[in-house]
């Protein structure tokens, strides 16, 4: 299945998409399940199934407005440096353990949302991403069961206001702009995808391909985060893993590539879909 969450007629719902549109699974599983984490927390994935089965659309894929799919994740954990050609162009030693930091719920947007351009910067820079999705309470995961505790995949945009990014060693200032990181269009249930490190990911500024890797390049792979992470802290269903992106970003192009407004970014990924942004100033 492919989840997403989305505004209709000014309602936000999630639902199912299809080839034909969209599902609305809000209304029809009514206020016990009032949003997708909260299906995900119920462990209820078998229960929107049994709702859309023959079910026609109730809106087109154009017609409604989508909203990041998870709005209200307990946690954003993003992986940096998780590709060993972007460790290389930023001169970053290796290391031994994942470099994590946290976004915030408020930076997010929907696929087809603008992503912002803060007025304090011009460097702007693009970053293609896969996301994972919790489904099920991790808690000292071994990585031979991380898989099993995954709802599904999506694509992220973990846009970087690189100035800020790099006052201190510290990566959150540069992350959380309001309105500076896209995620969506939907996700891919796990079911889906068996193996996610046979995914290709490829990033387009204004048609132009800056980006292009598989995820089996990952430096530490989907288990590894997924067990690392659980043990320091509970992962729960809904919570979000965005897991690092290749080399190519803009920061370390010669002359150095930023997104201006009238821009549009393109993040695409295997067996997923394409998250499509335009680019705005504040």
């Amino acid at each position: 299945m492919k989840l997403l969450t989305y505004s209709s007629g000014g309602e936000a719902t999630y639902g199912v998409a299809t080839d034909d549109g969209v599902i609305d699974v809000g209304k029809r599983l009514g206020e016990s399940y009032g949003s997708l984490r909260a299906v995900l927390e119920a462990d209820a994935l078998d229960a929107v199934r049994e709702v859309t089965a023959g079910q026609s659309p109730d809106s087109g894929l154009n017609d409604i407005s989508y909203l990041p799919v998870i709005p209200n994740p307990e946690k954003i954990v993003c992986v940096g440096l998780n590709y060993e050609d972007h460790r290389i162009e930023t001169g970053r030693e290796p290391s031994g353990y994942p470099v994590l930091f946290a976004r915030y719920a408020h930076c997010q947007v929907g696929h087809g949302q603008p992503m912002v351009r803060p007025n304090n910067s011009e460097q702007f820079d693009y970053e293609g991403e896969l996301v994972v999705v919790i489904g099920k309470q991790a808690r000292h995961v071994s990585r031979e069961d991380a898989l099993s505790h995954i709802a599904g995949y999506s694509i992220y945009n973990d846009g970087s206001v690189r100035d800020w990014q790099s006052h201190t060693h510290q990566f959150l200032p540069g992350k959380n702009f309001d309105a500076t990181g896209a995620f969506g269009p939907w996700m891919v249930t796990s079911d889906q995808i068996p193996d996610p490190t046979a995914l290709t990911l490829t990033t387009r500024l204004n048609g132009q391909v800056l980006q292009h890797a598989g995820t089996d390049q990952l430096i530490f792979n989907i288990p590894y985060l997924i067990s690392y992470i659980s043990s320091f802290m509970v992962l729960r269903p809904g919570d979000v893993i965005v897991t690092g992106t290749p080399g190519g970003v803009g920061m370390k192009r010669n002359p150095p590539l930023f997104m201006k407004a009238g821009d549009t970014v393109e993040v695409e990924i295997s067996g997923i879909g394409t998250l499509v942004n335009p680019i705005v100033d504040e």
